[in-house]
């Protein structure tokens, strides 16, 4: 097998960066497909946290190469200051790093616009990481958004420049009533004494990914955010500007759907979520508060509190279909390691009735009651256990629950944020 995609199957912070962390051993080239600096992926190697946002978490390895795809939107500044935290903690990036020349820019900009946003909204805002990444992705789709490739051009990318600004300073007046003006000529220097720094990494990474693939290189790909945040198919308008399912691999770097082989996905054992939006199984109680301590439920980009909730199989279900799961992947089993009982959500319930549908608006998602599965608790610490049949009895149970009731594998459990607090139960690659 030589291409594995891997996506978070939940609202986000799934434990993803640990899990391709692992998986990165393996592969030749780790690659990301949307998004940018709003995603967080948190690796602990030998005690040692390490938060990145942009570069892929395989860059951590010596060797392997890294791609940031044309799917992605890349905030140059935040880029550039990653590659110099790479350098120096001793690693090397030369020959590594790979930006697509295809990606879009988020320059100064697609900030206030999310910011200025966010205000108007009121209490009806997203809850956004106001890391312009909406806007980037606005411009984007409107087809007036800048390239890296752009920056080769210096009058091409003056004259795009000029116009941006313009635009945006007109919307930010009229619209949002913030008056704001943009320096053009620090804005442009700026962004090119940056770009001038990048530049060594950027590449036609399409054709690059490619022939990695058509010559029989192992490609893990990397998701940001996850399935329940997909633009497309996830609780939208909650949701990131971005297909952050399985759907968004081929579109974010150019390759056939056919050169995907095996797509796994990744949940907690419990359910969190960051911002804004509904969320059936949310426990605003001393359950939720536990579940949060013992998970340290605090975002990496954002350090807000994550709320938090029982296990969501029906929600689970609905991310398995869209991107037809060969495996799940359980991370911070160890978690619920305190409770006595253990509650899973297997339906729901909408105006009194059962029903056999993921809701596809938001007011519909926030109205229905979760119809729970109450399982019995372990009680006892599984952190450094290796085996799975090594496991307390109600855990094993509690995994094959999963199993039977998603009718997938679960592969590897997690058991802790070190590499080693890790439970292999069949082969990935």
């Amino acid at each position: 097998m030589s291409t594995i995609a891997i996506v978070g199957t939940q609202w986000g912070d799934e434990g993803k960066g640990k899990i391709v962390d692992i998986l990165s051993e393996k592969a030749d080239y780790i690659v990301r497909f949307q998004g940018g600096n709003n995603a967080g992926h948190t690796v602990v190697i030998d005690g040692t946290k390490y938060i990145l946002h942009l570069l892929p978490s395989g860059i951590l390895h010596d060797e392997k190469k890294c791609i940031l795809g044309n799917g992605m939107v890349i905030d140059l500044e935040g880029l550039l200051n990653e590659i110099e935290f790479i350098k120096k903690i001793g690693m090397s990036v030369e020959e590594r790093i790979f930006v697509s020349e295809r990606a879009h820019l988020i320059l100064p900009y697609h900030k206030e616009l999310d910011a200025a946003s966010e205000k108007l909204k009121g209490n009806g805002s997203i809850g956004t990481t106001l890391k312009g990444i909406g806007p980037a992705y606005r411009d984007k789709a409107g087809r007036i958004g800048i390239r890296i490739a752009d920056l080769r051009d210096e009058e091409t990318f003056k004259e795009k420049l000029k116009w941006n600004i313009r635009e945006k300073e007109l919307i930010l007046k009229h619209v949002y009533n913030y008056d704001v003006s943009f320096d053009f000529d620090e804005v442009y220097s700026h962004t090119m004494r940056v770009y001038e720094k990048i530049n060594p990494f950027v590449a036609d990474t399409v054709s690059l990914l490619n022939q990695a693939i058509d010559t029989g290189k192992k490609v893990l790909f990397e998701g940001a955010q996850a399935t329940l945040l997909d633009i497309d198919v996830g609780t939208y308008p909650y949701v990131t500007s971005s297909n952050s399912s399985a759907l968004g691999v081929t579109t974010g770097t150019g390759i056939s759907p056919k050169k995907i082989e095996k797509i796994y996905g990744i949940a907690k054992a419990y359910t969190t979520r960051v911002g804004g939006g509904p969320f059936p199984t949310e426990l605003k109680n001393n359950v939720g508060e536990l579940l949060r301590a013992r998970g340290h439920e605090y975002g990496s980009t954002t350090g807000r509190p994550r709320r938090c909730g029982w296990l969501d199989l029906f929600a689970l279900k609905f991310s398995k279909m869209v991107n037809d799961l060969d495996g799940l992947i359980i991370t911070k089993l160890d978690v619920l390691d305190a409770f006595d009982e253990i509650k899973v959500c297997i339906g729901y319930e909408l105006n009194g009735e059962i029903i056999d549908y993921f809701p596809s608006t938001a007011k519909e998602l926030s109205e229905v009651k979760p119809v729970y599965e109450t399982l019995p608790g372990w009680k006892s610490k599984t952190t450094h256990i290796k085996r799975f049949e090594d496991l307390p009895k109600e855990t094993q149970n509690f995994l094959k629950f999963i199993e039977d009731y998603l009718e997938v594998e679960i592969p590897v459990v997690s058991t802790g944020p070190q590499r080693d607090e890790t439970i292999p139960r069949h082969e990935i690659w």
